[in-house]
Parts: structure tokens; sequence; C-alpha cells
């Protein structure tokens, strides 16, 4: 009785170690997820600054509607990233894991 007290202890701390740290997988979706962020995020800058050379205001505005599309599918798609990524482990490491919107 003893030693299924100690082995359950034991699995217990074992748990809660593999639950603190990042695993591999979880480190490079997040590495992925921000090259994502920052590559929308660059695309949308470049079409804002169009936009503000725009000759008319509707060209304008497209510009920046498209530039917050383009964002807006940039974060989508990281945290995808990094919603795959926590998953991958089985959900043992789950505290970069994004939640769903």
């Amino acid at each position: 009785m003893k030693k299924i007290a100690i082995a359950a202890v034991s699995l217990f701390a074992l748990a809660g170690v593999a639950a603190c740290g990042e695993s591999a997988t979880d480190k490079a979706a997040e590495s992925q997820a921000d090259a994502i962020e920052a590559q929308g995020e660059a695309r949308a800058d470049s079409l804002e600054a169009q936009a503000a050379q725009a000759p008319t205001d509707a060209q304008s505005d497209a510009l920046d509607a498209q530039a917050d599309r383009v964002e807006e599918n940039a974060d989508r798609r990281a945290d995808q990233v990094e919603q795959h990524g926590g998953n991958a482990d089985g959900g043992m490491t789950t505290q970069n894991t994004p939640t769903q919107h």
C-alpha cells in the first residue's frame, strides 16, 4: 500500500514538472507564430503607408481595410499554429495555448 501511495505521489510530481516547462514543440510553434505575426504586421504597415499616399479617400480606405484584414488573418493563423503546438504533446503543456475565438 505504501508503494502505491509513493508511486501516486511521484506520478503527480512528474505531471506537475511536465506542465511547468515548455516542450520543444511549444517553443517551435511559438517562434513560428511570432514570425507569422511579424510578417503580417509588416505587410499591414506597408499597406497603411500606401493608404497614406493614396490619391483618393476611397483608395485610402480600401488599403486601410485590407491592412486590417491582413493583420487579423496573420493573428488568426499565429493562434492556430500555437494551438496546434500546445496540443501536439497531448495537452501536457498548455500554458501558451491560446483560447479559441
